[in-house]
């Protein structure tokens, strides 16, 4: 027991070490796109109020000003909140919005557009508060803590970061990402620049910083570490230090004093500011830019397209944060702040052990080309007390990660020995493995009465789709194969047997079993009581039993369901599916208007992750298919993404994909008539009239989903949102409609069928279960 609480007391003590002593997020940022250099920052409004600040870009040297307007929250009432910090790489720029108690959300616009629009955004993620954000040259990262201080990057499907590491700090880089782990202050890397990642150097560090293609750290007996290609030549480094940032051959470091210092070509401060103090600075590429203390203009240097001038004449210098979480502040910044209680951060004063930067040799380096050192013996000595240190802090890390390792390892043995329990991934309702039965013809033709036309309930492409009931008392859907089509029939028989047989989502219509006897192809399926979108929408009158007509919550949540179970198609199925006929008919409805996708008839498996499927011929159906899918016969997850879009565009307007606005009117797709009324900022003329709009949260929520269907029926795939960020932003707009995040609403849909009356629950956060 003494050793035990020994080793907890070191581990106390190593986590007691400052985790970054600089911000980890920031309100001003550098960005280059062709020839152009893009400042952006958080501009003091001039039309708000003294503590609002606006988000910013300047172009130079051409000069050009884009402001990126406020987006709408939902929190507490209020219209719109604020942007409280910003991070962009050489073709995008993410917002983040923080508002206290509530969800953080970033938004993202891409610089490539011509012109720029500041309205065209997407929502790259939206949950709890994040701990820091860091942007490179073509990506951006965040660290989260609902999963212990786990990094997220967004847009970058090919970086993997193990799932079993912890971190306290970030940084990203040109194509590279390094943290700082929360046990033991190591430094990890992962990414493709060989010249940095596989080389981090080895100890416990407190500060962390990245450039295009090299790496600086603090180490925790306070030695600065630079690794990589293109560091430049350091001699000598300042004592001190509150905080470093790199570019493309450049390391700067901002002194204790205010003064900044930078090593590389045209990177050192020109006179008229070298002597002036800095509260930050940041550096991309050849540029360097610091927000001067006092008055908070920014005054930028390096890159020929600044002419060494003052680009903006005041921003806000920091985050804002609760003044409890500020060891070091700048004085009367309460003032900047728009909530009471927060002031901005600034870094606290390091004091440098050494003189040098340490460059640590490639991996396969032999021992005899260790970097110099000056006094040899007394490195020998730090290195060993920083050895016992992190020693003693990784044994007791290892000592709690055993005993959470076990506890796990006991959990999931429950869970498997527990015939009750249901495999989950977290926010994806995925039931367990069912084994599809094999049916004699002659039990599925006594379930549906000979297959009765009274039984008949749909029909297809694949054949006719008949109501029954299983002799163990289940009612289920017969989809029984064309006899006069057999070989598409036969085809669509095994593609639909084959996928369904291996997903398993409460948004993808389950397989219960099939027939496959003599001539006979039959698909036993889940019954949907309440049919499909397509019907629902266009085909039934409006019914106050319908969730589709009684808000607009409910519709939206209807989508959410249908965009999660395509979701789990592109991303989480292995290997990835791409369904290739996405339209309001196939997607059903169960008993608690809980949406289901169906019909995998002419589903693909996605070969080459994001290099797309070739298709001999496309598939798909007039009016959903994918113009660019159709033209070029280049099969991508974003061909399901247009067929989506169209099918919000439907749930929005009421309008089927294609209609005759008038009698003597040529038909009209629904994404050509939606387009120039979007644009004209008319939005309530495409609601549909059928539902009763209820209040100002609904209001803004449709619209934010109507300029995502916009988003998702665009010419090119590559604009188009992937359906992950298509799910974020529909539980963003459905969490808009709710009233409390964290508390489940109940609402009640009164469903007659059969004589009978069911309820269900529905919530923000979770996925509809029946009990």
């Amino acid at each position: 027991m003494p050793l035990y609480f020994s080793l907890i007391l070191l581990l106390l003590i190593s986590l007691s070490i400052p985790v970054s002593l600089s911000s980890p997020f920031s309100t001003l940022s550098i960005s280059r796109l062709h020839k152009e250099t893009i400042v952006c920052a958080l501009v003091s409004s001039s039309f708000i109020s003294s503590t609002a600040y606006d988000l910013t870009c300047i172009s130079l040297p051409s000069g050009e000003t884009i402001n990126y307007s406020y987006e709408s929250s939902g929190y507490g009432g209020n219209s719109f909140v604020q942007y409280s910090a910003l991070a962009t790489a050489d073709d995008f720029l993410c917002g983040i919005q923080s508002p206290p108690n509530a969800k953080t959300s970033m938004l993202w616009w891409s610089f490539e557009g011509d012109p720029i629009d500041p309205w065209d955004n997407k929502r790259v993620y939206w949950g709890p508060p994040l701990l820091a954000i860091s942007s490179g040259d073509s990506h951006v990262c965040g660290l989260k803590n609902e999963s212990g201080g786990s990094i997220e990057c967004w847009r970058w499907p090919e970086l993997h970061i193990p799932d079993d590491i912890s971190f306290k700090a970030i940084a990203v880089g040109g194509d590279f990402v390094c943290g700082i782990t929360s046990c033991g202050g190591n430094i990890r890397c992962f990414g493709n620049k060989t010249d940095v990642v596989g080389r981090e150097p080895p100890g416990s560090f407190i500060i962390l910083a990245a450039g295009s293609h090299h790496a600086c750290a603090v180490s925790t007996d306070l030695m600065l570490v630079c690794w990589g290609s293109g560091a430049p030549k350091v001699d000598p480094v300042p004592d001190d230090l509150v905080t470093l940032s790199l570019g493309t051959n450049i390391t700067c470091i901002l002194t204790s004093n205010g003064t900044v210092k930078c090593w590389g070509r045209g990177a050192a401060p020109p006179p008229i500011v070298a002597e002036k103090q800095f509260v930050s600075i940041e550096a991309k590429g050849d540029s360097v830019c610091g927000v001067i203390m006092g008055d908070f203009s920014v005054y930028c240097w390096g890159s020929k397209n600044f002419g060494n001038s003052t680009v903006y004449d005041q921003i806000l210098p920091g985050t804002c944060a609760p003044e409890t979480t500020c060891p070091c502040k700048i004085p009367g910044s309460a003032n900047y702040c728009s909530d009471k209680g927060y002031v901005i951060c600034q870094p606290c004063k390091t004091i440098l052990r050494n003189s040098k930067i340490v460059i640590p040799p490639p991996p396969s380096a032999s021992p005899a080309s260790s970097p110099p050192i000056e006094n040899k013996s007394k490195i020998k000595k730090v290195v060993m007390i920083a050895g016992i240190t992190v020693g003693a802090a990784l044994a007791s890390c290892a000592v709690i990660v055993g005993f959470v390792l076990y506890k796990r390892a006991k959990k999931k043995e429950e869970r498997r020995t527990d015939p009750d329990q249901t495999v989950e991934q977290p926010n994806r309702p995925i039931r367990g493995p069912l084994q599809p039965m094999v049916f004699t013809f002659r039990v599925l033709h006594d379930a549906t009465d000979g297959f009765a036309d009274s039984n008949k309930i749909g029909s297809g492409g694949f054949g006719t789709v008949y109501w029954g009931v299983l002799p163990d008392g289940r009612q289920a859907a017969f989809k029984r194969a064309h006899q006069r089509r057999r070989p598409h029939a036969e085809s669509a028989f095994l593609s639909e047997l084959g996928h369904l047989s291996r997903l398993n989502h409460i948004n993808l219509v389950g397989l219960l079993g099939f027939c496959d006897e003599r001539s006979e192809r039959i698909l036993v399926m889940e019954h949907m009581p309440h049919g499909n979108l397509y019907d629902q929408l266009h085909r039934l009158p409006p019914s106050d039993s319908s969730p589709l007509f009684t808000s607009w919550t409910n519709r939206l949540r209807i989508a959410l369901d249908a965009a999660r179970g395509i979701e789990y198609l592109h991303s989480y199925a292995v290997p990835g599916i791409i369904h290739r006929d996405i339209k309001s008919s196939n997607i059903l409805l169960d008993e608690t208007w809980t949406a289901k996708v169906s019909d995998f008839g002419l589903s693909m498996i996605r070969s080459n992750a994001g290099n797309g499927s070739s298709s001999a011929v496309s598939a798909g159906t007039v009016g959903y298919m994918d113009p660019e899918y159709y033209r070029l016969q280049e099969l991508t997850e974003k061909s399901d993404v247009y067929s989506f879009g169209v099918v919000l565009l439907e749930m929005i307007t009421g309008l089927k994909a294609v209609f005759k606005p008038g009698e003597d009117e040529e038909p009209c797709h629904v994404a050509e008539y939606v387009k120039p009324i979007l644009n004209s900022g008319d939005t309530e003329r495409l609601f549909d009239k059928r539902v009763t709009m209820k209040d100002g949260r609904e209001e803004e929520a449709i619209n934010t989903v109507a300029k995502l269907a916009a988003q998702c029926v665009r010419a090119r795939g590559k604009s188009r949102p992937t359906m992950k960020e298509v799910v974020m932003e529909l539980e963003w707009a459905v969490g808009l409609c709710v009233d409390s995040e964290d508390e489940m609403v109940e609402v009640v849909l009164e469903v007659e069928d059969r004589g009978s009356t069911m309820s269900t629950m529905s919530s923000m956060s979770t996925h509809h279960e029946l009990e």
